[in-house]
C-alpha cells in the first residue's frame, strides 16, 4: 500500500473520474459561468447545447453536493470495476448518467406539456440573454406556470448522482448479502435492502413536490438504466 498517495490503491477508471470531477468543481468555482455552458439545460431551451448531456455530471452544485458523490464513487466504484472491467465500467458510469438524463428530461416535457399544451413552447418564450429575463406572449399560461417554465427553461441540471445511483445499482445487484456498516444507521444492512430503500424515497420526493431542487427521478433514472444495462450485458445477479 502506498500510504503517501491514497489515489493509488483506486482502480484506474474510478480514480480519473474522481479527479475529473474535482477539477471541474475548483474550475466551476474559478470561472462561475461555466455551470451554464456545462450543466445540461431542457432540450428545447436556447441554452441547450448537445455536449452537456455528457459535462453535466462532472459539475456539481457545491460542497456537500461533490462530496457525497465522490465518497459513493471511490467506496463502491473499485469493486464494481473490478466485476465489470475497466472499459464496461466507464460505459456503465456515462450511460447511467445518460439514463438519468433521459428521464429527468422526460418528467420536465409533462411538465412543460401540462402548462403549454406543447412539450416544445420555446418559441412563445423571449429570453433576454443580457438581462437575464424571460417574457412570453402566450396569454394562456398562468403566471404560476409562467414560473415553472422559467425554471425549467433557465435552470441547468449538474451532478454526477445519476451514475452514482447507476453505481449503487450495480453493487447491490452483484453484492445483494453483502452488509454495509453506515453512520446513520446504528446497525450493519445488506445492500439488497438499503439500496432499494433509497431508490424508493427518492421516488417518493421525487413525485411528493417537496420544494428542494433535486432532480430525484434522474436518480430513479440511473438505477433504472443501470439495472436495464446489467440485463441486457448478461451479468448474473447476486453472484458475489
Amino acid at each position: 500500500m502506498n500510504s503517501a498517495n491514497p489515489l493509488s490503491n483506486l482502480t484506474t477508471v474510478t480514480k480519473n473520474l474522481l479527479i475529473i470531477n474535482i477539477v471541474c468543481f475548483v474550475g466551476s468555482m474559478i470561472f462561475t459561468n461555466s455551470t451554464r455552458l456545462f450543466g445540461v439545460f431542457y432540450p428545447d431551451s436556447p441554452f441547450f447545447k448537445i455536449w452537456q448531456v455528457i459535462t453535466y455530471m462532472f459539475m456539481h452544485g457545491g460542497i456537500t453536493h461533490i462530496f457525497f458523490n465522490m465518497f459513493s464513487l471511490v467506496m463502491f466504484g473499485p469493486i464494481v470495476e473490478q466485476v465489470l472491467g475497466a472499459k464496461r465500467f466507464l460505459n456503465f458510469y456515462l450511460l447511467t448518467g445518460i439514463g438519468a438524463l433521459v428521464l429527468q428530461f422526460g418528467v420536465q416535457a409533462f411538465e412543460v406539456y401540462q402548462i403549454a399544451g406543447t412539450i416544445h413552447p420555446g418559441s412563445s418564450l423571449q429570453f433576454d440573454m443580457i438581462a437575464g429575463t424571460v417574457s412570453t406572449n402566450n396569454p394562456s399560461i398562468s403566471q404560476s406556470g409562467f414560473d415553472t417554465l422559467v425554471s425549467i427553461y433557465n435552470t441547468p441540471l449538474v451532478g454526477a448522482s445519476g451514475a452514482i445511483f447507476g453505481l449503487l445499482l450495480a453493487f447491490a445487484y452483484l453484492f445483494p448479502n453483502l452488509k454495509l456498516a453506515l453512520l446513520f444507521i446504528p446497525v450493519p444492512i445488506k445492500a439488497k435492502y438499503f439500496i432499494p430503500i433509497m431508490i424508493l424515497i427518492e421516488i417518493y420526493l421525487g413525485f411528493s413536490n417537496s420544494g428542494d431542487s433535486v432532480a430525484h427521478l434522474a436518480h430513479v433514472g440511473g438505477a433504472l438504466f443501470g439495472y436495464l444495462l446489467l440485463k441486457a450485458w448478461g451479468i448474473k445477479k447476486g453472484i458475489y
